[in-house]
């Protein structure tokens, strides 16, 4: 045993214990997951022709919140694609409505949206 095994101790062998090999842990996390029942998708519809992939999603049972700012400009296009949105909604009696300027939420079926905001304590 030399000076400095005598101050800092015997080498040890095993270098990993008490180490977590994070990759390995979320790789076998991965596997575990079960999948959900329902999503929350985010789109953004840049013409009319991209509504069909967006209802499939509602129809599917995901909720979907729709980014429409690429085609906010443009009030005949976005009409027509809101009308559409509100009678899917109402075919499959789920809901529809508007979040801030551009954005809009549609829920399938047993999911409605509360329109009252939750403010703050102090708001």
């Amino acid at each position: 045993m030399g000076i400095a095994s005598r101050i800092f101790g015997e080498k040890k062998t095993g270098l990993t214990e008490g180490y977590i090999d994070l990759e390995k842990y979320i790789e076998s996390k991965k596997e575990e997951e079960t999948p959900a029942k329902m999503y929350v998708k985010v789109g953004e519809i840049q013409r009319y022709e991209d509504l069909k992939n967006f209802t499939d999603q509602v129809y599917g049972g995901n909720i979907l919140i729709l980014d429409f700012s690429p085609i906010a400009e443009e009030e005949v296009i976005l009409k027509r694609i809101t009308n559409e949105l509100k009678k899917m909604a109402n075919d499959i009696d789920g809901d529809i409505a508007g979040i801030g300027n551009n954005l809009m939420i549609i829920s399938p079926s047993g999911v409605k949206i509360d329109r009252r905001k939750i403010r703050g304590k102090y708001a």
